[in-house]
């Protein structure tokens, strides 16, 4: 049981109310830490409100490996996180908010009226229950002679951080309007932490369509196809095709990979099978079937379903002469070449890349800066959506509360 507010001898500051900072201070409370949590907006949880409003995807039941692989190039790093706070204790830590939770078809987890505003005002009810102090409408804006400095509606604050722990969980730099806009990387790369490049994650990317194309397909959705970035598996889902290019589930999916080849060459050329259900022979032997007097247009709707959408790709990525000969039709229709050429800009991401580098950490603390934590986003990993991105914010967020919680305690000591 945690100590009566009145009797708590220790203090931290979380700047940042996400599902990081908000985690981070369940822990410091729970540990007998007096948390005063400060925010830039009216209101904490933005953002999570807002990915909440197409069905609150927590966290994802596949098996552990696989749910660690998803963090890519920062797997290693995430995974203490993960085994932590697995996705079936977070589930059960929902449970005991008083919210029920079950697994969708595709292995996602949801709480069972799919939003997320229940679950917040009873996190909320039960945070301030056990005397965390909320400060809204106060922007970080950094250091002042050992102080916090806080840009608020009645003006400039400072907070004293005297034998406290500061934990930040500013976010990335997506979805600027929430809160999250990355203000706080020139304020960390003053004090000399190495900050790597926010970029966007989880975004659409830009191909450059011809007028007539997205004139005529922007909104059009493609479902029941395969994607594949040129030199690794397919990956078979559904995204929308934009005035610009193309975004949804199944780029996002690919998105890191995109952004990097991109970054790399210039441009990224990826894959797109039009007929996923269909082997490649198939395929050949009805483009290759007699026709008559109809259009190549016509014969590949009669016999392969390709219309709307899927025939304006093909128009639009083929050559004339390529969509004249029968084999590299067939071929285009399994693995037609896009190029995309940009990602979409950060603001438009669901998340962000880039951030405070682990190597910039002793554990989740700021080498060089005792006693600030990190944690979310803010932190240089990132991951697809469908659960990874909260999972990995809330075990980051109780990670930096622990730390910051230890380093508190083990201060006092030696100091007795």
């Amino acid at each position: 049981m945690s100590q009566p507010i009145e009797t708590r001898p220790h203090r931290a500051i979380v700047i940042g109310g996400g599902p990081a900072g908000l985690m981070a201070a369940e822990v410091l409370s729970a540990g007998g830490i007096s948390v005063d949590v400060y925010d830039a907006m009216p209101s904490v949880g933005r953002k999570f409100l807002l990915a909440g409003k197409g069905g609150m995807n927590i966290t994802h039941a596949e098996p552990h490996d696989a749910f660690v692989g998803r963090y890519g190039a920062r797997a290693d790093a995430v995974k203490p996180w993960v085994e932590a706070f697995p996705p079936a204790q977070l589930r059960e830590w929902i449970h005991g908010l008083g919210v029920d939770t079950f697994v969708g078809t595709s292995g996602r987890v949801f709480p069972t009226d799919m939003k997320a505003a229940p679950l917040l005002r009873a996190w909320l009810h039960r945070l301030r229950e056990a005397g965390v102090v909320f400060h809204m409408r106060h922007r970080w804006t950094g250091w002042r002679d050992g102080a916090l400095v806080f840009d608020t509606p009645a003006g400039e604050a400072t907070v004293e951080t005297a034998g406290a722990a500061t934990v930040l969980a500013l976010g990335g730099a997506s979805w600027a309007r929430l809160g999250s806009d990355g203000a706080w990387v020139p304020l960390l790369a003053a004090r000399g932490v190495d900050v790597a490049p926010l970029v966007p994650a989880n975004c659409g990317f830009d191909a450059d369509w011809s007028d007539h194309f997205a004139q005529r397909h922007a909104g059009a959705p493609l479902t029941t196809v395969a994607l594949a970035l040129a030199g690794s598996p397919f990956r078979k889902g559904q995204f929308v095709v934009t005035a610009t290019g193309i975004e949804g589930s199944l780029v996002y999916a690919l998105s890191a990979g995109i952004r990097d080849r991109i970054a790399q060459d210039g441009q990224a050329t990826v894959l797109l099978d039009l007929l996923p259900d269909h082997d490649p022979q198939r395929v050949l032997d009805e483009v290759m079937r007699p026709r008559g007097t109809r259009s190549m247009s016509s014969h590949l709707q009669s016999r392969l379903g390709i219309k709307g959408v899927k025939s304006g790709l093909l128009h639009e990525c083929l050559g004339k002469a390529d969509y004249a000969d029968p084999a590299k039709l067939a071929r285009a229709l399994k693995a037609l070449p896009l190029v995309l050429k940009r990602p979409r800009p950060i603001v438009e991401a669901i998340s962000s890349a880039g951030g405070v580098r682990f190597e910039a950490l002793d554990g989740a603390m700021l080498r060089g800066l005792p006693g600030v934590f990190v944690a979310g986003e803010m932190v240089d990993w990132e991951a697809p959506t469908g659960g990874y991105l909260l999972t990995a914010c809330f075990g980051s967020g109780r990670a930096a509360g622990r730390a910051a919680l230890d380093w508190l305690l083990n201060r006092a000591c030696r100091r007795s």
